[in-house]
């Protein structure tokens, strides 16, 4: 099987930038909120579709949602997060799928710490593309489609984003 990118690797492109500059301005829980509802509606579609008898990614989302809401501990959650990341190391076959599981993985992560968030760019911009285009597109139309789901990813925290939020996250930038 051919290689292809796991991830989108260029931090100052500026469709991740510009994602990053709104994202500084959050709460981790807005943070959090906005991931886990990102990936449950446009990645979770793709990873069900290669592996729709594996509930991991799913069950992530479903067990970040709990920790935000006091049903469950930190360490319960962080468990089935483990599971998802496990989910993609073994959805190599797929890399549509596997990039949707990497970002699904760092969506539910993102209760966490808020840095995670970045992951839904990174990873699940190129999932939505891989979807779209293929996995054998040529390098620029899957960034020109990678940039476009990262603006649609924009304009979804922009409409939760909270204005003049007094207590953004405190971010680490380690890319």
């Amino acid at each position: 099987m051919a290689k292809y990118r796991k991830m989108l690797g260029d931090w100052e492109a500026p469709y991740i930038q510009s994602l990053i500059q709104l994202v500084e301005t959050q709460s981790k829980t807005t943070l959090a909120n906005w991931c886990i509802g990102y990936a449950e509606s446009r990645l979770s579609p793709i990873y069900e579709s290669a592996y729709p008898a594996d509930p991991r990614p799913r069950e992530a989302l479903n067990a970040a949602r709990e920790w935000l809401d006091g049903k469950i501990k930190l360490p319960q959650a962080k468990a089935m997060i483990l599971q998802c990341h496990a989910a993609a190391r073994e959805a190599e076959a797929h890399p549509a799928a596997q990039a949707a599981a990497r970002a699904i993985g760092q969506c539910a992560a993102t209760i966490h710490s808020a840095s995670h968030c970045v992951g839904l760019a990174l990873y699940g911009a190129l999932a939505a593309a891989y979807d779209r285009a293929g996995i054998d597109a040529a390098w620029p139309e899957l960034e020109r489609l990678a940039a476009e789901e990262c603006g649609r990813m924009e304009a979804a925290l922009g409409a939760v984003a909270v204005e003049g939020e007094p207590h953004p996250a405190k971010m680490t930038w380690n890319c």
